[in-house]
């Protein structure tokens, strides 16, 4: 659990992320097969930032002012 009430960027982008795949798998049980297609594109979006660091929510959001959590800094808070 955590004990920050601050929302940061890679915060934000676990939400996002987790959001998008339930909603893909929803989608993909109750209206359409197609809708697993999502889920493929968030696991592809979140190997890419893990791979080589580019993630196109995480430009979005720093351009919408969110600000990132630098954990070497803040000892992992």
């Amino acid at each position: 659990m955590t004990t920050s009430k601050k929302w940061h960027l890679e915060r934000l982008l676990f939400l996002i992320a987790g959001s998008f795949s339930l909603i893909g798998l929803s989608i993909g049980f109750f209206i359409s097969p197609w809708g697993y297609a999502l889920n493929l594109l968030v696991a592809v979006n979140m190997i890419l930032n893990a791979t080589i660091g580019f993630c196109p929510m995480a430009i979005l959001l720093k351009f919408l002012g969110v600000k990132s959590c630098d954990y070497r800094l803040t000892g992992g808070n």
